[in-house]
């Protein structure tokens, strides 16, 4: 499969390392504004309300995301059944603590149920960990369900304070 052109970044920022790991027919890259067609809204409702959301809505987001610089979205893609498969994302938030730094947060990460089991979860979460040390975040954070801190005890995180929400 080529890669496609029009991706959310620059994918000589992902390296190689977590791609060299896949089996042959998935490939780890950037979100592309074709993607709409190729499952990635599906992969991401298993995790949260996704909700209907139009191709010209998607459009509009992947630009505005692309235009920011902040938001970094990777899938895995699936070149035999030609679908995004797993998801996971980084916002870098710029800081004025830490010498002006950038904080990175994970968010977003999921893994279509059937490929589940096969470790794309913990090799998605390596690629966005190695990601943000390209993009020189001095800290890494994510919020995850009580279920979920195991699995990502298990990729090096550890639990820290506490989250707190208000939905609007």
């Amino acid at each position: 499969m080529m890669m496609p052109t029009e991706l959310i970044f620059d994918p000589k920022l992902l390296g190689t390392k977590v791609q060299a790991k896949l089996p042959e027919n998935l490939v780890i890259r950037p979100l592309s504004s074709t993607d709409f067609n190729s499952g990635f809204l599906d992969c991401l409702s298993g995790l949260t309300v996704v909700g209907d959301v139009t191709e010209e809505m998607y459009v509009k987001r992947f630009e505005l995301m692309k235009r920011t610089l902040c938001k970094h979205v990777v899938v895995v893609y699936d070149n035999t059944c030609n679908r995004v498969v797993a998801t996971g994302a980084v916002f870098v938030e710029p800081k004025f603590t830490r010498e002006c730094g950038l904080l990175g947060h994970i968010e977003d990460v999921s893994v279509h149920p059937h490929y589940q089991g096969k470790k794309l979860g913990a090799l998605m979460i390596e690629q966005l960990k190695d990601l943000c040390e390209v993009l020189d975040c001095y800290k890494i954070s994510l919020n995850c369900n009580t279920n979920n801190i195991p699995f990502y005890e298990k990729c090096g995180f550890s639990k820290k304070e506490q989250q707190m929400v208000i939905y609007l």
